[in-house]
């Protein structure tokens, strides 16, 4: 199975090949980060940035894009709002499939069952676990609110 960076080159030259400029910048955009998180990567002694540190790379442009386009839609800028979500599908097309949020309660569930968590000071080891076995296939802005409901109880 290949992994996700190396699908970033070949995908980028299919784009190329077809002539979809807005999925070649898109690409572009994200090998240029990726770049940043590796150097980022060594300077802390570390090799290359591993598939979860991509996909929290992944994710994060995409919240970015996702503010701009509720500033652009805000300030009535349609054209700028359009490219954003444009970036965001082909960023979204390599993440794995999202949770729903049935399976984002069952599996906070077992988390809390896991950890022993008992309290919203236990936040943090239940939060840590979600993000071992589930990086990429939530919203972690969404999931802290309802990990904290959970366990306020």
């Amino acid at each position: 199975m290949t992994t996700l960076r190396e699908r970033f080159m070949p995908d980028m030259k299919e784009a190329m090949k077809a002539g979809e400029k807005e999925k070649v910048a898109a690409i572009r955009l994200i090998i240029a980060a990726l770049k940043e998180k590796d150097i980022e990567a060594r300077g802390a002694g570390k090799g290359e940035a591993s598939e979860d540190e991509i996909l929290g790379v992944l994710q994060k442009m995409i919240k970015q894009r996702q503010e701009s386009i509720a500033i652009y839609d805000a300030n009535g800028r349609p054209e700028l709002a359009a490219g954003e979500r444009g970036e965001v599908a082909v960023i979204s097309s390599y993440l794995p499939k999202q949770m729903s949020d049935e399976e984002v309660k069952a599996a906070i569930d077992k988390a809390i069952a896991e950890t022993g968590a008992t309290a919203v000071k236990d936040m943090g080891k239940v939060i840590g676990v979600l993000r071992g076995a589930y990086a990429g296939q939530m919203d972690f802005g969404k999931v802290s609110p309802m990990v904290k409901a959970a366990l306020a109880g």
